[in-house]
């Protein structure tokens, strides 16, 4: 294997590659990327058997032939080089010999053939979806995914294709999040995607552009053209969402969605001196009282909402407010309450592309 590169496309392939590597398998081979070289094209493949990430660059080859590399330390060789025209090349005692300018290293390879294949994937039955559309979508719901493992089913992203309709929910037992987005698709799919794939995903998608996915009956598989991440779907039946958003409300207000967040954020800071970062909502008439109170001191904000419905007190863990008010990009927001013990709803004013549920902190006085 011989070929010529510039060290800064190269570097940026070897990043994507990369972020399939976990370094915790058992399986030496699958602590390098898998370099492959023909047709004036190079191909690399990072995986950890669950998440496998494929990206191609042209280069010019001088000889093809395949090998395997450490990671890690490919990458920080690459990083290290100087801006120019890196040469990797075969040579003997199972080594490659890396030469940029008046740099030369020599690194040891692992054989290629104990790399395992990608699954393989019909990609005749796909749907598009734009870049952006869906990076925004994924991280408008990831954040709600569970960190432990006792669920394994609820640390991934339900993907859900409906009515033409493409559905995104994370569920962690506290909270909900539920992006919507109407796609030109009349298939049905239901599918639980890792939160650890989605995590490198939305580092590799861009800002425009279409990505083409594929499901299978086991695997999911972005397709962006010159890269390709396929992973494994997480087993198991998801929670019946629907059924545990409520329909129905006894209150609701608008509120101008930065103002509340700063004021749930100033009231927040005192409230982590406990172990639920709890604040109180008092709402009645126009305005909603938000107070936080610790050993260290109390904190009380006011904003002014517009309220429909009876006046309502309620408690929450201020952490799963901000995770929605941050991420949620309109001016004006809408809060649903049935009861101080009931969820809380949060949607945008303007358009119903999201849904929030969070459940309140039950306290014997409010």
């Amino acid at each position: 294997m011989k070929f010529i590169c510039e060290k800064n496309i190269l570097q940026e392939a070897i990043i994507t590659a990369q972020k399939a590597v976990t370094g915790k398998s058992t399986m030496p081979v699958l602590q390098g990327i898998l370099m492959s070289v023909q047709n004036n094209e190079l191909t690399l493949i990072g995986s950890d058997i669950d998440l496998s990430i494929e990206t191609k660059i042209n280069v010019e080859v001088l000889e093809e032939g395949k090998v395997v590399l450490d990671a890690r330390l490919l990458s920080e060789i690459i990083r290290k080089l100087p801006n120019s025209k890196v040469e990797i090349q075969t040579i003997e005692n199972n080594c490659v010999e890396i030469t940029c300018n008046k740099s030369k290293l020599t690194l040891v390879y692992l054989n290629p053939n104990d790399f395992p294949s990608l699954p393989e994937i019909d990609e005749n039955s796909i749907f598009k979806i734009n870049q952006k559309t869906l990076k925004t979508m994924i991280k408008g719901t990831i954040f709600a995914i569970a960190q432990d493992e006792t669920r394994p089913i609820l640390t991934g992203v339900l993907f859900e294709i409906k009515d033409s309709k493409l559905n995104l929910v994370a569920i962690d037992g506290y909270r909900l999040a539920l992006r919507s987005q109407y796609i030109d698709n009349e298939t049905s799919i239901n599918a639980v995607i890792p939160g650890k794939t989605l995590n490198e995903v939305i580092k590799i998608l861009e800002d425009d552009g279409d990505v083409n996915i594929t499901f299978t009956s086991n695997h999911i598989l972005f397709n962006l053209g010159n890269t390709k991440i396929i992973s494994r779907l997480l087993e198991g039946e998801f929670i019946k969402y629907n059924s545990i958003i409520p329909e129905e409300y006894n209150l609701n207000i608008v509120a101008r969605k930065e103002e509340l967040l700063d004021c749930i954020e100033r009231a927040s800071l005192m409230a982590k001196d406990g172990n639920n970062n709890l604040i109180k909502l008092d709402i009645e008439d126009d305005v909603m009282i938000i107070t936080s109170n610790s050993q260290l001191g109390n904190v009380r904000e006011e904003i002014n909402i517009i309220l429909q419905g009876q006046p309502l007190k309620i408690a929450f863990n201020s952490k799963y407010l901000i995770d929605v008010l941050k991420i949620m990009n309109q001016e004006e927001i809408v809060m649903n309450f049935s009861s101080s013990i009931s969820p809380c709803i949060i949607k945008n004013k303007e358009n119903d592309d999201s849904t929030y549920l969070i459940l309140p902190v039950r306290l014997a006085t409010i």
